[in-house]
């Protein structure tokens, strides 16, 4: 039995604000609650007895609900068996920006504010062995609901780090180099690409902005092959695929 002064608190942390005061998001279904388990401990689970018997969780607490109180408190359209809470991570580095080791690669959103992209961007990482992603005070919160969802999981595996991009990069600078995705870049086959480094991915509408800009070493583009009416760019959770696939096959 679920009480509704849970189902209220469960609902306030679709908020930014109220995930910061408590310090928790929310995870649903068995794939996205199984991956963080394995990494994390949960601190509260709302879930049917057939996934609690299945699954025998390791969490304090537990409250066992049916289908219908599930949907109440969940924030999918069709709620799948679990919802956890688990703990925030703790979003500064191990260690200072200057001492980020200069033989991997990395991730940057320049103001990325769609949930999903996101979402879709942190797995793309993951997949790709990138486990850090530099993130512009603008870009959308990684423990948005919506964003936790299109992780599926992977959100477990990489770690978010919200700064001042351009005072990061340009610590960063000295020591990798800074590629940028532009429609006016070189032709990602074609151009020389490194092991390590950092692939910024602009806004979706504007793009890179323009003091970002200016600390790009590498402008690289992903060339269109229809020569007729095409779209005008890609979306960037796929031009984030696309791109670091080709760093990684080189």
């Amino acid at each position: 039995m679920i009480s509704k002064n849970i189902i209220k608190y469960v609902h306030s942390l679709e908020q930014k604000k109220n995930r910061k005061t408590e310090g928790l998001f929310v995870a649903e279904g068995p794939k996205v609650v199984g991956d963080l388990m394995r990494r994390n401990i949960p601190v509260t689970i709302i879930a049917t007895a057939e996934w609690i018997n299945g699954n025998n969780p390791n969490c304090g607490n537990i409250i066992e609900v049916n289908e219908e109180e599930l949907r109440k408190v969940s924030f999918l359209r069709h709620p799948q068996q679990v919802l956890a809470l688990f703990p925030i991570p703790d979003k500064n580095l191990p260690a200072p920006v200057s001492e980020m080791p200069a033989d991997k690669l990395y991730i940057a959103l320049d103001g990325v504010q769609d949930p999903g992209n996101l979402g879709t961007i942190i797995r793309i990482a993951d997949w790709f062995g990138i486990d850090t992603i530099l993130c512009s005070h603008d870009t959308a919160d990684a423990y948005n609901p919506k964003v936790v969802q299109a992780t599926m999981g992977s959100i477990a595996g990489v770690h978010l780090l919200y700064t001042d991009l351009a005072d990061t990069l340009s610590r960063l600078s000295c020591k990798m180099s800074i590629y940028g995705t532009l429609l006016e870049g070189k032709d990602i086959y074609k151009e020389e690409l490194s092991s390590n480094g950092v692939i910024v991915f602009g806004n979706e509408g504007k793009g890179i902005s323009p003091t970002i800009r200016r600390l790009i070493d590498h402008e690289i583009l992903i060339p269109c092959f229809n020569s007729g009416n095409t779209a005008e760019s890609l979306n960037v959770a796929i031009a984030t695929a696309i791109t670091c696939s080709e760093f990684r096959r080189r």
